[in-house]
């Protein structure tokens, strides 16, 4: 690979892995000692954390904009600038105002960074090499989780206001990293003539993805909204969801060959096998009455969640190479609103069927869609087709 290639990477790497691995889930992880010190109802919390994905939705649908008028780059450092300030802000926050504030803006983080990035990619790789260098940018997720699980795991010792202060040094650092190896580039409009853009040819084209989209937000929503609470059922003790996290991060580092499993299975296959992997981990997590069933689900989640959401990435691209930002933009897209409507579908279910129940099922979903999935695929023409993208 070429350095400029690596470069590129590796500041996506940086910057996606503090805004989606760490400052879009400090929140649930500090959530029980905010509480505590600002007297914050339930009420009030939940209203936060609603709050958190309208600002990563606002992000999201500001990358296409931002894009056509600065270049790809240009989203990434505002979500980096979001990302410090909002951290920070929490982190130093008197009173609950500004702690809501930060929040939001520090959510926000994760919709402006992610996608521009397959649009660096398309203007500074290799075809060859853009399924492995999409997949290193994602993968920085899962470094990301286990710096969360880390400071939530030292937290208790200080303050929960040092998770947030270490998230926002870092935020700072990747930013900073960001704009050092990731090239200025023109806005893609630019480079490919000025074609538009007809929405409803990208949508059809994107059907099968944008399915796919859907069926993984609801498996992974659930596990991240419920981790915790089985967590406690199961025994564990307070500091275990530090721990579930930064598990989850390891078990997601499998992810940086999800551009050689591609290669091999197809896009659509390793989707397949991703929705697969969630779902054992959501049973796994539903029937769990000890620490090695939590625990061990957390790692498998972490495989499929990782490897789901870079295939993801790579998947749009392939679809959509001309416009590859704007057609993962729409499945992120996609996917936050299911993120949104998922807890209150599964919230109206756990007081009468129980968590186990809802764990369970959710998982079943996910294996049953995962086979559907593949049953729908021609393997050996998925992959002569992604081979022929990439030769």
């Amino acid at each position: 690979m070429e350095k400029q290639e690596i470069r590129a990477a590796a500041g996506g790497a940086a910057v996606v892995g503090v805004a989606f691995g760490m400052a879009r889930y400090a929140y649930g992880l500090t959530l029980p000692d905010m509480q505590a010190e600002f007297d914050l109802s339930e009420q009030l919390s939940g209203l936060v954390a609603s709050a958190t994905f309208v600002g990563y939705l606002i992000g999201l649908l500001g990358v296409p904009v931002l894009v056509a008028r600065r270049g790809p780059r240009a989203p990434t450092s505002v979500g980096g600038v979001c990302g410090a300030l909002g951290c920070a802000m929490v982190a130093l926050s008197p009173n609950a105002a500004v702690l809501a504030t930060g929040a939001v803006l520090a959510g926000s983080a994760a919709g402006w960074v992610w996608a521009p990035y397959s649009d660096v990619l398309r203007a500074v790789a290799d075809p060859r090499h853009r399924p492995t260098l999409l997949a290193v940018v994602t993968t920085g997720t899962g470094v990301g989780l286990v710096g969360l699980g880390a400071l939530g795991l030292l937290a208790p010792l200080v303050s929960w206001r040092l998770t947030w202060a270490g998230i926002a040094v870092a935020a700072a650092v990747a930013a900073t990293l960001n704009l050092r190896l990731v090239p200025a580039l023109p806005p893609p409009e630019r480079q490919e003539g000025g074609q538009r853009l007809h929405l409803g040819r990208l949508l059809g084209r994107l059907l099968v993805p944008l399915l796919y989209t859907v069926t993984y937000f609801v498996a992974i929503t659930v596990y991240f909204t419920y981790a915790s609470d089985a967590a406690e059922e199961a025994g564990l003790a307070d500091w275990a969801p530090a721990l579930v996290f930064a598990l989850i991060g390891l078990g997601g580092l499998v992810a940086f060959w999800t551009g050689r499993m591609t290669a091999a299975l197809g896009p659509a296959g390793v989707g397949a096998a991703s929705l697969g992997v969630v779902g054992l981990a959501l049973g796994g997590l539903g029937l769990a009455s000890g620490a090695p069933l939590v625990l061990g689900s957390a790692v498998v989640l972490g495989a499929g969640f990782m490897v789901g959401s870079s295939v993801l990435a790579i998947w749009t691209a392939h679809v959509e190479p001309e416009r590859p930002g704007t057609a993962f933009t729409v499945a992120l897209v996609v996917g936050a609103v299911t993120s949104i409507v998922t807890p209150a579908v599964t919230g109206s279910l756990v007081p009468s069927a129980g968590l186990g129940t809802v764990l369970v099922s959710s998982g079943a979903v996910a294996v049953v869609s995962a086979v559907a999935l593949a049953a729908g695929l021609p393997v050996g023409a998925a992959v002569r087709r992604t081979r022929a993208r990439t030769t």
